[in-house]
């Protein structure tokens, strides 16, 4: 793989080549134990580097910039997807089928195929576009870093509206991590609907409440390996194997192009 000396240069290296549109996708909200995941693809015009100054992985700028940055491609990108995953389907089918897929459904809900895509870190399969993971992928390559600002502004906002629903958490400061205050509130309040009942802390604060969650979950595997009261509290919700689970999941703006 060849890199360039700027964010730029392997995309541009890519379309030097003939083998863009070249599109980079990124997540927000993976290691949440709230809220939705969201996953975003895009498609920068070559030579853009001037009109998007300020692009940068999205954990690197303020929220400010952040919005900046976001407003500035809704108009300066040439396409873009964003595919928003319920909690519900990441209770479902664990954090990594859905994170996988919702890559899968944003590059499939492009206008164009692409070219090639670009991965922040890992390997995805099934893409209908040559494709290669990229190590710090949304510092590293451009196109990568947008996707990472669309899919952190979308969820952000969507966890500031939540946060009116259930202000006892504080989701419009922490987004649904898992932050010591964030904590102090699950251990307080028991989860809500919008929580991961499938996350460990989750499931423990749930036992603590005697509260069962309100869909059928897959316990990660650091629930199974603790002590048995999440999966007491849990008993007769968990979902075995993703198989079991494939029929009933949400849905979710898969593959939509939302602005």
């Amino acid at each position: 793989m060849v890199r360039g000396e700027t964010a730029w240069g392997l995309q541009s290296a890519l379309d030097r080549r003939g083998l863009g549109p070249v599109a980079g996708v990124d997540e927000a909200g993976r290691g949440a134990c709230a809220g939705p995941l969201v996953v975003a693809s895009c498609v920068l015009r070559p030579g853009d580097a001037a009109r998007l100054a300020e692009l940068n992985d999205s954990k690197l700028l303020t929220a400010l910039a952040r919005e900046r940055v976001y407003e500035r491609l809704l108009v300066r990108a040439l396409d873009y997807s964003i595919v928003v995953i319920s909690p519900e389907e990441v209770d479902q089918l664990g954090i990594h089928v859905t994170n996988i897929e919702g890559m899968r459904r944003a590059v499939a809900g492009l206008r164009e195929c692409p070219g090639y895509v670009l991965t922040d870190g890992f390997k995805v399969p099934g893409l209908p576009a040559p494709s290669v993971p990229v190590i710090k992928g949304d510092r590293a390559v451009a196109c990568v870093a947008a996707a990472s600002v669309l899919a952190k502004v979308t969820r952000d906002r969507i966890m500031a509206e939540t946060h009116l629903e259930y202000p006892m958490y504080g989701f419009d400061v922490h987004k649904g991590y898992t932050t010591a205050d964030h904590g102090a509130a699950l251990v307080e309040h028991g989860p809500c609907e919008v929580h991961r009942w499938s996350y460990t802390n989750v499931a423990a604060a749930a036992a603590a409440h005697g509260l069962r969650p309100p869909r059928k979950v897959m316990l990660t595997a650091a629930a199974l390996g603790q002590s048995d009261a999440p999966a007491r509290a849990l008993e007769g919700t968990v979902v075995q194997n993703g198989s079991s689970a494939a029929g009933e999941r949400s849905n979710s703006r898969g593959g939509a192009r939302i602005s």
